[in-house]
């Protein structure tokens, strides 16, 4: 009995606390009328146009070129880092597809080079080639899901030039007769356009 005459109590002061909070809202309400202001109190000078500038996207960040590091790349690294790839690409000439289709010969190739295997659209109408260049490759394997977008392949990418250049060192090294080194104006045509990309 006791009990339950403790619990009114309680449940009659949580009751009257919230009513004397209304009540103190409603009265404060009535004693204060905030004015607004029709003009900001202080205002910030913009220059012209920028605010335009800040607003406008500044598009995808420019892919550092690796033309010029194949020369020295490491083949041996390379074909470290293309363990990450094993499970779902075969390495060796002739040998099967996986996942994804047999690198045997990629450098150079076309897009779609391996018959029988059934290569996404996104895959196959990707980049600015048709051809698995050295620079199709980089920007590539930077990020695949940005380089071919609706790609079916899971690889996250590799953030480092010297990296890629690395595997792309290992991937040449594939082929009855490796495709040739980028010549020194075709480094220097990449270096001028990344320079320029970069607002350099």
């Amino acid at each position: 009995m006791s009990s339950s005459l403790e619990f009114n109590k309680l449940a009659a002061g949580v009751l009257c606390g919230g009513l004397l909070l209304m009540g103190v809202g409603k009265f404060a309400g009535v004693l204060v009328h905030p004015e607004h202001l029709e003009t900001n109190a202080y205002t910030v000078e913009l220059p012209e146009g920028g605010a335009t500038a800040a607003a406008a996207p500044a598009g995808p960040a420019p892919i550092e070129p690796i033309l010029g590091l194949l020369a020295s790349a490491d083949p041996a690294s390379g074909q470290k880092i293309a363990k990450k790839c094993a499970a779902c690409h075969d390495f060796t000439k002739g040998g099967p597809n996986k996942v994804g289709p047999n690198l045997f010969g990629v450098v150079m190739a076309a897009k779609g080079h391996v018959d029988g295997f059934a290569y996404s659209d996104a895959l196959l109408s990707s980049g600015e080639t048709d051809n698995w260049t050295y620079t199709a490759l980089n920007h590539f394997l930077l990020k695949p899901k940005d380089y071919a977008p609706g790609t079916k392949m899971n690889f996250a990418g590799l953030k480092k030039a010297s990296d890629r250049a690395d595997l792309v060192a290992y991937l040449r090294s594939l082929a009855d007769s490796p495709a040739a080194l980028p010549s020194a104006d075709e480094i220097q045509a990449a270096q001028d356009a990344f320079k320029a990309a970069s607002g350099g």
